[in-house]
């Protein structure tokens, strides 16, 4: 049991590995600049549109006060915004993708292949940027690789997700929590070594440590439920620590050699193209570890909870389960569920919110630094590498001091979610007429760039790992694809929303600067939701949920 969990887990792993590095080179660096830079090399200046925006650059003349536009179809679109509405476009659309597939995904021997069948359209389709020139006639399509890409990963990471709570239950130290509340027969589950030290275990009174002297063997002390709690809570933050830290550790090594090329090329656009390029390389390369070694789906050694999923035998055609798909979606957001699962929704409101403020400072901040801060490539490479450094540094800090404050997954989220909100704040004092005579503050200089690259990577790679963690807790077993569907589409039907209003505050001001106002009030009306949200109550209304579907099946079968 312990070499399969620690197979499974590597795999889980090495696919966090091989597809955080898409978004960490692409997503949030390289492909925003290069859609915006294939929109500005077949653009042309305003108001008149007859001077290209790149003879003006390559004359030497900065064309930051006269706005550049590309024609699509016969509508012109500010350069600056082009990148954002192809963002807007390609998170619509995989919404509507992880919606269709959450069923398929929750059957055992098709939430693998999905997984491998995704991120072989994501990579490639990021491959393809590689042989795509902005000279080309056909350089629109690079907005359909980057929609296609972002579609594969996002399906792809919902599937993996999907993986995390089986994890977490068949993890070490969860299995000897489960044993010593009395869910699971010591001698019938080989009892494994923690992977935590002992000072991470739940406080015991010594009564509840029973002695068989003449045996001279000690049998394991009882816990209470809120002490398995605890335990499963910290093993699933763990997890996801982990995976965010092997993603971000990928995505800085990809950067530190794609700075190589952006460097010498002097941030060309085929250099910015190779970046995007060897991201998608990467990605397919290491997902071979996790094609061999993640399991297909949920086996019942990982989960014995998933009665649902292991239902293979009987006949289902792609049609139908996509139809069954948008079917149980319905059932699912109906007012009675919404009612029996409150807290589960309360967090996926809160997360609606943060997702697409977290998100959108990431891609307008990169846009800040390049149209209006004037930040040469390698510069924002660099940032990009710093950002995930401390993302690294993040997700394990913050674990530790959890265990040390007794904090929960919940109350790291809120302080989480408080830190980041300084940023667009800070952004903002950039209008104070006394901050404008300063030589820095409010954002105004690149310096300050990389300060708040430190500061965001470190509290975001622990905001990501949290959030997944957390939401892994309210989760009503046996149905994780199709809820971490519902997180993806949380995430996502937000997430074109703050790029779009970003998009259209940059075109009606001319001056990105005026969307920190929107990130600031959209990440604070998250807050109080937060807090609105009982993490134990919302774990037992799940489990609860599962127990009468699983009545529900048994009787509908003896009928």
């Amino acid at each position: 049991m312990v070499s399969s969990y620690k197979r499974q887990l590597l795999g889980w792993l090495s696919y966090a590995f091989a597809s955080e590095v898409f978004v960490v080179v692409s997503l949030t660096l390289f492909l925003p600049i290069c859609l915006e830079q294939f929109a500005s090399d077949n653009g042309y200046l305003r108001p008149d549109y007859v001077q290209p925006c790149s003879s003006s650059s390559d004359s030497g003349t900065s064309y930051a006060t006269e706005r550049c536009a590309v024609k699509i179809g016969w509508v012109w679109v500010d350069t600056a915004s082009f990148s954002l509405y192809v963002y807007s476009a390609s998170v619509a659309l995989q919404a509507l993708t992880v919606i269709s597939m959450g069923s398929i995904a929750d059957r055992p021997t098709c939430r693998k292949p999905l997984l491998l069948m995704f991120a072989f359209i994501g990579a490639f389709s990021a491959i393809l940027f590689l042989f795509l020139p902005s000279s080309s006639p056909l350089w629109f399509l690079c907005a359909l690789f980057a929609i296609l890409a972002n579609v594969g990963f996002g399906a792809s990471v919902v599937a993996m997700n999907a993986y995390l709570p089986s994890l977490a239950n068949a993890s070490p130290e969860v299995v000897q929590a489960r044993i010593r509340l009395g869910e699971l027969d010591a001698s019938s589950e080989p009892i494994v070594e923690s992977v935590e030290d002992e000072d991470e275990q739940p406080p015991l009174s010594s009564q509840d440590s029973i002695s068989a002297p003449l045996l001279g063997i000690s049998t394991p002390p009882k816990l209470d439920q809120s002490a398995f709690n605890a335990t499963l809570s910290r093993a699933t933050s763990r997890i996801s620590a982990l995976g965010i830290a092997s993603g971000y550790g990928a995505g800085i090594i990809l950067l530190l050699l794609a700075l190589i090329p952006v460097t010498k090329l002097h941030g060309s656009t085929f250099s910015l193209r190779l970046a995007i390029g060897l991201s998608g390389a990467w990605w397919a390369i290491f997902s071979i570890p996790a094609a061999i070694w993640l399991p297909n789906g949920t086996p019942h050694d990982v989960s014995s909870n998933d009665s649902a999923a292991a239902k293979t035998g009987d006949q289902w055609t792609l049609w139908s389960e996509i139809v069954a798909a948008w079917k149980r979606l319905g059932v699912m957001l109906r007012w009675n569920q919404i009612k029996q699962l409150q807290h589960t929704f309360r967090y996926l409101a809160a997360w609606f919110l943060l997702s697409d403020g977290f998100t959108t400072i990431t891609s307008t901040a990169v846009l800040f630094g390049k149209t209006t801060l004037h930040m040469d490539p390698s510069w924002l490479v660099l940032i990009g590498a710093i950002t995930p450094a401390m993302g690294i540094t993040g997700s394990m800090v913050f674990p530790y001091l959890q265990r040390k404050f007794s904090w929960s997954n919940l109350k790291v989220v809120v302080i989480l979610v408080i830190m980041v909100s300084c940023i667009p704040a800070y952004g903002c004092l950039g209008f104070l007429p006394i901050v404008k005579g300063l030589p820095f503050g409010g954002l105004t200089t690149p310096g300050e760039m990389f300060g708040l690259a430190v500061y965001f990577g470190f509290a975001y790679g622990a905001f990501q790992s949290y959030a997944r963690a957390c939401y892994a807790e309210l989760v009503p077993p046996g149905e994780e694809a199709r809820w971490y569907g519902l997180f993806s589409i949380t995430d996502k039907s937000s997430s074109f929303v703050g790029p779009l209003i970003v998009g259209l505050i940059a075109d009606a001001t001319g001056n990105i600067r005026y969307a920190f106002f929107f990130l600031v009030l959209m990440i604070w009306l998250a807050v109080p939701v937060l807090l609105s949200v009982d993490v134990e109550r919302g774990r037992e209304d799940a489990r609860n949920r599962h127990i009468h579907r699983d009545l529900c099946e048994v009787s509908s079968s003896d009928s």
